[in-house]
């Protein structure tokens, strides 16, 4: 078996914590995210390959074959997920990073009770917290994956003295954790408490979170994740899990905040408020206003002869696939002479930077999306806003109604525009649960039907002109 000296993998840890930090600050930004995820992922396979150099392998065929497996499940879902499914995967992909950590944790507790070995107490504090927040990324990111994926209610699931519940569980895992930690000949039941807690706690942190609080929740299970991986790499002593782990952490609480920054609202907010749980306060917007509809023609010789366009993309835009369409029908205006500008709004779509991934894949150019702030004041100058399958980020209510569940949010200032044009299915709410009052401006017309199809419909209608 090739084996090296400790202090190589050091410096091998070294170098791809380098990588690491580098690919980071290179995702920030659009025009370099490709090339930083390039350096993230040879800075793992580096670490990798450094433990198992280093590291005291049983069998070598064992870790081939998880190798294979896992590489394979993930060339599998790098090719058959779509885009509309990404933030799932990346649910999916901070749970199963969560219960890699708990069973680290686990075995490297276990190893050490049967071996008859003291566990010191700093050891013992990082492994019950590595068990902890592993095992609640673990089933909080399922439960986050089903609400997604629609297996499960996005409302809001609350039920009598929730949050006493939630804190009795955490004190029990906090009690039976100390016990552990300070009672070196403890039984193996504590442990298995633990985690079962653990495990029952991530479901019930997530299950009173609604569905329009998803990109803050996904940001931070993601945090969790790296924390989880931070704690586990402090029990076995490996410097490039520690770092990778807090990298993740600390970015995924910044990703958080900044999300809950675009809401207005405050973490704890997000974690305990049951936002996104539906309301009755769409009716009272919707009283007494009537509904514009377009056809395809007319939307058509509108977005032909404006000199500024502002395009608003959201989820609607992302399940039907219609990135490419889109991207050609802003060329075709441009061609015409008009201007063409993307709105993107922080927490459009399902996971942070949903819309930048989708119309990257396109290849808008970036210099095109801008965020909230920078297009914001455009609006007022704008001659159309042609918003596709967004809803709450472009809803007025957040402004004026004290009642909605919105209001205090940032949005888009679409109502500002000098004309509307709204794609959508139908007029059903969006993942807040309300009714949009954008819909009912006047200035707004309604353009149903599929996304893709209704944009390809504009595209041969403005290419017949």
């Amino acid at each position: 078996m090739i084996a090296i000296p400790q202090d190589v993998a050091e410096i091998g840890y070294l170098v791809a914590s380098g990588c690491f930090i580098i690919g980071l600050k290179q995702l920030g930004s659009p025009d370099t995210a490709v090339r930083g995820n390039r350096i993230s992922a040879w800075g793992m396979a580096l670490a990798i390959v450094m433990t198992l150099l280093v590291g005291n392998i049983l069998e070598w065929w064992q870790i081939a074959v998880g190798i294979l497996i896992g590489s394979g499940l993930g060339l599998w879902q790098a090719k058959v997920v779509k885009m509309t499914s990404m933030p799932q995967m990346v649910a999916l992909l901070n749970g199963w990073g969560g219960a890699a950590s708990l069973l680290v944790g686990g075995a490297e507790f276990l190893r050490s009770k049967l071996a008859g070995e003291p566990i010191p107490t700093g050891t013992g504090v990082v492994i019950q917290l590595s068990l902890l927040v592993g095992a609640v990324t673990f089933t909080g990111s399922l439960i986050a994956f089903a609400k997604l994926q629609e297996l499960m209610s996005g409302k809001a699931i609350a039920f009598p003295m929730q949050k006493a519940v939630n804190a009795l569980v955490f004190l029990t895992i906090a009690g039976l954790g100390g016990y552990q930690v300070y009672t070196p000949d403890a039984l193996l039941v504590p442990f298995y408490a633990v985690i079962a807690l653990s495990l029952i706690l991530g479901v019930l942190l997530v299950i009173p979170i609604g569905g329009a609080d998803m990109p803050v929740v996904i940001a931070l299970l993601n945090s969790y994740s790296g924390i989880a991986a931070a704690m586990t790499g402090f029990v076995i002593g490996n410097n490039v899990l520690i770092v990778a782990g807090a990298l993740v952490g600390s970015s995924g609480v910044i990703l958080s905040q900044i999300m809950c920054k675009a809401m207005n609202r405050s973490l704890a907010n997000v974690l305990f408020g049951a936002f996104g749980g539906g309301s009755g306060v769409g009716a009272k917007s919707a009283a007494g206003m009537s509904v514009r509809s377009v056809s395809a023609e007319d939307a058509a010789i509108q977005l032909a002869y404006a000199q500024s366009v502002i395009i608003v993309p959201g989820y609607g835009l992302a399940v039907a696939q219609a990135q490419h369409v889109v991207r050609e029908l802003a060329e075709l205006i441009e061609k015409n002479g008009g201007d063409v500008k993307y709105a993107i709004h922080p927490v459009a779509g399902r996971m942070p930077g949903h819309m930048n991934v989708l119309l990257a894949e396109s290849h808008v150019p970036y210099d095109r999306l801008y965020d909230m702030d920078e297009i914001n004041p455009s609006f007022e100058t704008c001659d159309v806003a042609l918003v596709i399958g967004a809803n709450d980020v472009v809803n007025p209510v957040a402004r004026h109604d004290t009642g909605s569940p919105i209001y205090g949010m940032p949005i888009l200032n679409v109502d500002k525009a000098r004309s509307i044009i709204v794609m959508k299915r139908s007029m059903n709410a969006g993942f807040a649960g309300i009714e949009n009052e954008l819909f009912y401006d006047p200035k707004t017309a309604m353009l149903f039907g599929d996304a893709k199809a209704s944009l390809t419909k504009l595209v041969t209608e403005i290419k017949a002109l």
